[in-house]
């Protein structure tokens, strides 16, 4: 399988990972905790991975995962390690309500690590 336009993906990659990483880091160095970043390390490598035995059991038509499972995953940090395993296995990239769901999802992490990065946590305390 080839990655098609990788280094436009790196790039776009590594702009939305910018801002849950600095928010993650800036958390674990002012003594707090260490939890967001090691939760987007865990949870993305396991994202990958289910993303990888959904595509095999696709493929062999074995029973796949359900993708609410999928999502909630996504949500609980693993977005990035999903983003890397739709691009190598190309899974989940077509169904446009998949992705739409998957989109709002990272738009959700971008709105939060914003919040805290540039307005102290205020813009998300008001809902």
């Amino acid at each position: 399988m080839s990655l098609q336009h990788p280094r436009l993906k790196a790039l776009m990659f590594a702009l939305l990972c910018a801002a849950p990483l600095l928010g993650s880091v800036l958390v674990w160095q002012r003594g707090e905790t260490l939890l967001p970043l090691a939760a987007y390390a865990v949870v993305s490598v396991m994202a990958f991975f289910l993303y990888w035995s959904d595509k095999r059991k696709a493929q062999s038509e074995g029973r796949r995962i359900p993708e609410n499972i999928l999502h909630a995953v996504e949500l609980a940090g693993g977005w990035p390690g999903a983003l890397i395993a739709q691009q190598v296995f190309r899974h989940k990239t077509r169904k446009v309500s998949y992705q739409v769901l998957f989109w709002v999802i990272v738009l959700l992490h971008q709105v939060f690590w914003l919040d805290q990065l540039f307005l102290g946590g205020t813009l998300l305390s008001v809902l």
